[in-house]
Order: structure tokens, then sequence, then C-alpha cells
């Protein structure tokens, strides 16, 4: 099978072509329809890029499973030893309101590990990319996570709800809360230590974070689900139950609050 930088390497060009559709309808009213039963909203730009990337991705690496935010899923994927997981955009809703921080993030994994994951931000020309053997890098520079001292202070992107006390036996941590709309970028972003951690306790859908808990693990930090346990991917119900990213220190009091 193709190592794990040649997979690295489909993926990111994959990415930067998928990021030249995107910004071709960013801020030029595309058609929006809404999925229906709490899904969200999808756009023209998301279908054009999902076609695209099954094209590519596929003819690329006819052998490896396919999971995909805009493609109906399949159960043939969860017999293949390889498997793209993509999300063509995360983030629609900051896309559809001409905000620059949506994301392509698409992922290969092997046996529910991740071995080869790219994000990239295109409205701000911001490749991220990881190997399961190599550093994680953003434009080519190897990033590194964050080491605070303590949770007092810790700088964390998540939502307001995930701040409510009855997700803290512990004690409300008394972080400094931060917000972005792409889960994959919040993840990129502790990866480069631009923030300490980031957290969802909803159930996550694996096409939004893949990629991203691979780039923040080979930079440092820990990516969990939302009670600790390790992420595993390629599951028949593509969820996990939330995800918490840090480093290992504030990782661990994180939890301990957590109860």
């Amino acid at each position: 099978m193709p190592g794990h930088d040649a997979d690295l390497a489909l993926l990111v060009d994959a990415a930067r072509a998928a990021g030249a559709i995107a910004l071709r309808y960013f801020k030029r009213d595309p058609q929006v329809w809404d999925k229906g039963d709490g899904a969200g909203p999808v756009t023209e730009a998301d279908l054009a890029v999902n076609a695209m990337l099954v094209e590519r991705l596929r003819t690329a690496r006819p052998g490896y499973g396919w999971l995909s935010e805009e493609t109906p899923d399949s159960a043939d994927r969860l017999t293949a030893e390889r498997v793209f997981i993509i999300d063509p955009i995360d983030g629609t809703r900051a896309f559809i309101d001409g905000q620059d921080s949506f994301a392509h993030s698409l992922a290969v994994v092997e046996r529910g590990v991740v071995v080869a994951g790219a994000v990239f931000i295109p409205a701000k020309n911001r490749m991220y990319g990881a190997t399961l053997d190599g550093p994680a890098t953003c434009n080519g520079a190897v990033i590194a996570a964050s080491a605070p001292g303590g949770v007092a202070g810790a700088t964390v992107l998540t939502s307001k709800p995930n701040m409510a006390d009855m997700h803290w036996p512990g004690g409300v941590p008394g972080v400094e809360r931060a917000f972005r709309p792409s889960l994959a970028y919040r993840l990129c972003l502790v990866a480069e230590g631009r923030f300490d951690a980031m957290l969802a306790f909803r159930a996550t859908w694996e096409w939004d974070i893949a990629a991203g808990a691979l780039i923040a693990a080979r930079a440092g930090a820990v990516a969990s689900d939302g009670r600790g346990a390790a992420l595993r991917f390629n599951a028949a119900d593509p969820r996990t139950d939330g995800v918490v990213v840090a480093g290992p220190a504030l990782h661990g009091a994180l939890m301990a609050l957590r109860g």
C-alpha cells in the first residue's frame, strides 16, 4: 500500500484543489439547501468540492473506503483496510456568512487510526498536515502545541454550552473561552499553540475531527473523546463522544474536572 507520506501528498493536493473550488463560490451568494433532520445547511460549493474529491481521491486509491459528510454512507467502508474520511467544507454556516475560517478536512484512516491528515483554510491560505510518523506542519513549518502551567487562564476554543455546570462535576474551569466555527480549524489552532485547548461534548462527526486530531497529536497534544478515551475512527456510527484536545498536563487537568 502507499506510504503515509504519499497519502499525505495526495490529500494536500486535493485540499488545495478543494480550496480553489470553494473560493469560486465564497461571498458570491451560493445556492443553499437545508438537509433536514437537524443536519444543517449544504451549499452548491460543498457538493462541487465533494464531487471533485470523490473523483480525484478514489481514482488515485481505488481500494480505499470512503466516508464523507456529503456522500450517502455505505457499509463497504467497514471492511476496507484504509478509508478516506472527508469533510468537503467544515464550517458551512461560516462559509455562507462570508467568514474566512471554513476548512477542508481530509484524512486517511487505517484500522481505526488516522495515518495522514490535511486541513486547509483556503481563505487564509493555511495548509496544516501530518502523518502518523511525522511532524505536524503549517505551510511546511513544524508546529507545536502549547504547554500551559495549569487550567486557570488557559485559552480554550469551545461553544458556551460546553462550559455549563453539568459538564464539570469537579468545578467549571476558569479558562478564557473563544470560538471558531470549524472544528477542524479549532484542532489546528491548538496544534500550532495559538490556543491551549479545544473541547466539544456533543456527539461529533468523524469527518469534522479525523484530520485535525492527528495534526494536534503530532504537534504534542493529547486528543481524546469527551471522557478522555482514545479516539477511534471508521466506526459503523461515525460519531465520537465529543472531543477534547490539549497539551498533556492541561488535558489531564480538564479530565479531572470532568469527574
